[in-house]
């Protein structure tokens, strides 16, 4: 994948510094500073930013699922006046992530168009991998997290004493359930699917569909029985799983080559879905065209670059969850 080595931008073929023996391994995040209330040092003492209406910003992709997993949070959590957003063009190109115009970083780092130019700032000598989503402190000019499911958590707790919003995607009571569900689905989904579309051989193509397909049958048994993974309340692990499954028949079922099935088959699955996606502010958060360009618009996967009309999808269509005992988002007391 186009990168940075020692400061400079280095171009190369999407996804190249991540397969090794013909499967793809995700290259972890580097930069994991946490908000919190009071920007008082965490329980292991290290130490942390405070939480401040207009000071951070994230920068994000409407292809990317781990960016809309911040976008669904910050939404869901009231942070549309407190946290501002920059979202980066859908294709990913030699010069990697980019946006339309120039997007204010703050005095510290200036206006910037090169997604990597916040790496650097950050950084001068950063090498690796140049991802979304970023949040930025806008005051320091640096990247405080640039890892998706920290993120969520940030944004989770850590602003409720400006906007006054309690609800809880991370419950006390659920946390060992969702932990358990977001490993599985992150290894075998949402991971799952770039393991099949990326992968250099036919066994770690093979080992990484079926892995994928087991889950998602697995899911559709869940989702017969429960409103949510949880249970009957909406939690992180929805939304994390509702990142993919909203790409899937779009793009995973099709660039990806993960067409054993697609989610419209699934008939929990799907309605689990279109509830998810009519979900008060959720729907602004996708942007189909964006995803479908993205993917099919990358010559490792598709060397015509030709963008597919379909699939014919109707996601406001009814969905009869209700028929299911739920008691939506958590609230904190």
């Amino acid at each position: 994948m186009p990168g940075l080595v020692n400061g400079e931008w280095v171009k190369g073929p999407i996804a190249e510094s991540e397969t090794k023996n013909g499967a793809f391994h995700r290259e972890p995040t580097r930069f994991r500073t946490w908000i919190t209330p009071d920007g008082a040092p965490d329980a292991e003492g290290k130490p942390t930013l405070p939480a401040e209406a207009g000071r951070y910003r994230l920068f994000v992709s409407y292809l990317c699922p781990w960016a809309s997993r911040t976008l669904i949070v910050r939404v869901l959590k009231g942070l549309e006046d407190v946290i501002g957003v920059s979202v980066a063009e859908p294709v990913i190109g030699e010069d990697g992530w980019v946006y339309a115009e120039e997007q204010d970083a703050g005095s510290a780092a200036g206006r910037i168009r090169q997604h990597h130019r916040l790496y650097t700032a950050t950084d001068p000598t950063y090498t690796g991998k140049v991802s979304v989503p970023v949040l930025w402190d806008m005051r320091e000019g640096r990247i405080v997290n640039n890892e998706s499911a920290d993120i969520i958590r940030i944004l989770n707790t850590a602003f409720d004493g400006v906007t006054g919003n309690t609800l809880d995607l991370y419950p006390e009571p659920l946390r060992a359930e969702i932990d358990a569900w977001n490993e599985r689905i992150y290894a075998t989904v949402n991971n799952g699917v770039y393991r099949a579309g990326f992968a250099r051989s036919q066994a770690a193509y093979d080992a990484a569909v079926t892995t994928l397909f087991e889950t998602l049958d697995a899911l559709e048994e869940r989702l017969g029985a429960s409103r949510y993974l949880a249970g009957e309340h909406l939690t992180e692990a929805d939304w994390r799983l509702f990142v993919t499954l909203v790409r899937f028949d779009p793009a995973y079922h099709g660039a990806f080559k993960c067409n054993v099935r697609r989610i419209a088959d699934y008939p929990n699955l799907s309605d689990y879905l279109r509830e998810l996606y009519q979900w008060p502010g959720i729907r602004a958060t996708v942007n189909i065209e964006h995803i479908k360009r993205g993917y099919y618009v990358n010559p490792a996967i598709n060397p015509t670059l030709i963008v597919p009309k379909g699939p014919a999808q109707d996601l406001d269509a009814p969905h009869g969850r209700d028929r299911l005992p739920g008691k939506g988002i958590w609230r904190r007391a």
